[in-house]
């Protein structure tokens, strides 16, 4: 039977029309909406880089990385050597300008003044940037870590109370024992190699955080625990290998490759390019999401065993309570609940392994500070184990952590995006568009922190950070506002609480070259 041609001519028009809204749609989202926001701005005197088509300034960046030459010396000032091309765009623009990757609109702001506009503001208009969610979703799904809103503000609800510090200090028990069995096997090592041995340390800080994350989640099941942490972290390789890491600027922006950009501008930075490559069958894509199923199995298996036991007051426990009374569907629940285990597991894996392998080499490169720091620990805690007591008279070991964070602070860069148009002081920021805040650079300001901002120096701290510089809100080491990390206090007691444990017995320095 034929089709009448009036049904056919009816198809084609229908595609046409719907092809065209895409074509629209996609030239709105990549030219116009991007020359829009970046018109408003800059009519407001902000200045920038020009553009290139469709790429926006990753050429640029690109170039700057190329042109870098080896590094002479020793320095703690890392913003120069990963992030030159800010530095350039700063001499040539000033403090506060605007870039673009791809799409994307970017404020990259070190201004004291406007950075304290920008930490003080509550509003929830301020909210995580949206390609956030967009890339990392096998990663963290809709979780605190990426979502915005009621959503966001309903998950703050339940999780934060659960890391505030007064129940931190009930998982030191955790921590410490975790700590002995980490100093332990050192022991062994330097026990087998007469008395000293080469250690990977930050294998070992991997190892002790997954233990405490894993026995704080799931209690007296924390083998299950250990478990979905190495499918996570499979699942987070598999994803860093497909793509730069864009969704957390700063942890891999120094490998920005040319090859990368087309990809970067066109999967990742349109919904309507990136849907079409986030669900094409490529090889990365079916082991991105072999591993995505394997987690979420996992946890739902581990859910369906806590509901079976009695009350445990682990974290699992406290999210899945906090689903149940949610007044969601089978299948929202279930995503709430795996999509936030995934990201508690990413925040307080990330900050505190990183942190604490970053203490324990400024420790090393120090050894005046080290025995301080030994001295310190010996008197307070003697041979005992520190508890949450003996944590608070340490002194000098809070100097020393609190400079760790100040050179290298967990996230580099702490990226904000204005979700409804917004006002800081005199500036206007339309709806869209990106704030960077660069720790990185502030943190290592000699007009804020003094001719030695470059150098670790942790006596600066001898009178908390309201005496250590000029401007004490612009310290970041863990974000601001309502979306403080979540890992932060974790971060903090899991050093305390280890470092008394692996100073006392055991001598750092460097490996010989």
């Amino acid at each position: 039977m034929e089709v009448p041609l009036v049904v056919v001519k009816m198809i084609g028009t229908s595609l046409l029309i719907g092809l065209t809204a895409v074509l629209i749609q996609v030239f709105d989202s990549m030219i116009l909406t991007p020359r829009r926001l970046s018109s408003k701005l800059r009519k407001q005197g902000i200045k920038g880089p020009p553009p290139t088509f469709l790429l926006g300034n990753t050429l640029d960046i690109k170039r700057a990385q190329s042109q870098l030459g080896e590094q002479q010396r020793i320095t703690h000032n890392t913003s120069s050597t990963v992030f030159p091309f800010f530095q350039q765009w700063t001499q040539q623009y000033g403090p506060t300008f605007l870039f673009s990757l791809g799409n994307i609109q970017i404020l990259h702001i070190i201004d004291a003044d406007l950075v304290k506009e920008i930490i003080t503001c509550t509003s929830m208009d301020l909210g995580n940037p949206t390609y956030q969610q967009k890339e990392r979703g096998p990663l963290l799904g809709k979780g605190i870590l990426t979502s915005n809103g009621e959503l966001w503000a309903h998950q703050r609800k339940i999780i934060a109370p659960e890391l505030y510090m007064d129940k931190v200090k009930g998982m030191t028990h955790l921590m410490a024992d975790c700590s002995v069995m980490v100093v332990n096997w050192w022991k062994s090592k330097v026990d087998g190699g007469g008395g000293a041995a080469d250690i990977k340390v930050d294998d070992c800080f991997r190892r002790f955080t997954r233990d405490v994350i894993s026995r704080a989640c799931f209690g007296s099941n924390y083998a299950k625990g250990e478990e979905i942490f190495f499918k996570i972290r499979a699942l987070q390789e598999a994803m860093s290998r497909k793509v730069l890491s864009n969704g957390f600027p700063g942890l891999r922006f120094a490998r920005f490759c040319f090859d990368l950009t087309f990809r970067l501008v066109v999967e990742y930075e349109t919904d309507e390019f990136g849907i079409f490559f986030r669900y094409l069958p490529t090889e990365s894509n079916r082991e991105i999401w072999r591993l995505e199923k394997e987690v979420r199995a996992l946890i739902l298996k581990a859910v369906n065993k806590t509901k079976e036991e009695t009350s445990k007051g682990d974290l699992l426990e406290m999210i899945l309570e906090g689903a149940k009374n949610s007044d969601l569907g089978h299948d929202a629940t279930n995503n709430f609940i795996v999509d936030n285990c995934k990201n508690i597991y990413f925040a307080g894996y990330e900050t505190t392994a990183i942190t604490a392998a970053w203490t324990l080499l400024l420790l090393a490169l120090n050894p005046n500070w080290q025995d301080k720091v030994r001295a310190e620990v010996l008197q307070i805690c003697g041979g005992k184990v520190p508890d949450a007591d003996m944590i608070r008279r340490m002194k000098t070991l809070t100097m020393v952590i609190n400079e760790t964070l100040r050179l290298y602070p967990p996230g580099a860069i702490i990226s904000r995006e204005a979700l409804e148009d917004m006002k800081f002081g005199e500036l206007h920021v339309p709806k869209g568009v990106n704030l960077w805040l660069m720790p990185v650079t502030l943190h290592q300001d000699p007009q804020i922190w003094g001719p030695d901002a470059d150098k670790f120096n942790p006596q600066r701290f001898a009178n908390g950070v309201s005496g250590a510089c000029n401007s004490p809100h612009v310290y970041l080491p863990f974000g601001f506002g309502p979306h403080t990390c979540l890992g932060q206090h974790f971060a903090l007691a899991a050093q305390a609480t280890s470092f008394p444990c692996f100073v006392k017995l055991h001598l750092f320095s460097l490996p010989k070259l």
